[in-house]
């Protein structure tokens, strides 16, 4: 079964509507362990809109299992990474006007400031990830940069309105994750998914980690942070790839 990575951003965001100190996203992890997560994925952003450099710093400190920080290329952005060390970096675009990360990143047209960054991260010994749309020159750069994983952007799927539209992108994720896989990848995913649409991507074979915030942090307000992570490593158990 996939492991489950919890991300925590939008407890953040929701401390930060106040500019306070509660909800403390470094609490929530805590609890999002405590629920049964394999990792905390936290994104920390140029414009600090959500996580801030407290709460990098301090997630370092406190994760007891994975921590993923999502992160642009940007150089100062680099550098923290370089210095807080967590166990992966998923690099992700980044706009300023965006709600939240839409589409994946253009590994092949950034090929050269790609291959700086994830050399400079795996030097420290930091497991680098691309969060990537499922299209092949993307999941083949991803591996010629120097990743050791990519993110497929799961956002078509939970996009698609009709049958036809759903099957289509449930494919192309299937494409990308045997491709990936050929090429020596962990291959991830993440975006859009919810407790309603997560079973046809957790059903699929290949996939060893999702990345899921926004629909757990809303459930959560309502059964609590251990409750809503528990009921969605259930769902992913429920639609688990079947052995051959």
């Amino acid at each position: 079964m996939a492991e489950l990575g919890v991300n925590i951003d939008h407890v953040a965001t929701v401390r930060q509507a106040r500019r306070t100190d509660e909800p403390d996203p470094v609490w929530a992890a805590v609890e999002a362990e405590l629920g049964g997560a394999s990792c905390i994925t936290f994104h920390l952003r140029e414009d600090r809109r959500h996580i801030n450099d407290r709460d990098a710093r301090l997630l370092k400190q406190t994760v007891a299992t994975k921590l993923n920080m999502e992160m642009a290329i940007a150089r100062e952005i680099v550098d923290i990474a370089c210095d807080i060390v967590p166990d992966q970096c998923s690099l992700v675009p980044e706009r300023r006007e965006e709600l939240t990360t839409e589409g994946g990143l253009d590994v092949a047209r950034y090929r050269g400031e790609l291959t700086t960054a994830v050399s400079r991260l795996r030097a420290k010994g930091i497991v680098v990830s691309a969060f990537i749309e499922p299209v092949e020159d993307q999941i083949r750069a991803s591996a010629e940069v120097g990743c050791g994983a990519v993110e497929l952007w799961t956002g078509g799927y939970a996009h698609a309105k009709t049958t036809a539209e759903i099957t289509a992108r449930l494919d192309d994720l299937r494409r990308g994750i045997e491709l990936g896989r050929s090429l020596g990848l962990e291959v991830h995913g993440g975006h859009g998914l919810t407790y309603r649409n997560v079973g046809p991507v957790a059903a699929l074979p290949g996939f060893s980690e999702f990345n899921i915030g926004h629909s757990i942090v809303a459930r959560a307000l309502f059964v609590g942070i251990r409750a809503a992570v528990r009921e969605m490593k259930d769902l992913l158990e429920r639609y688990r790839p079947q052995e051959s």
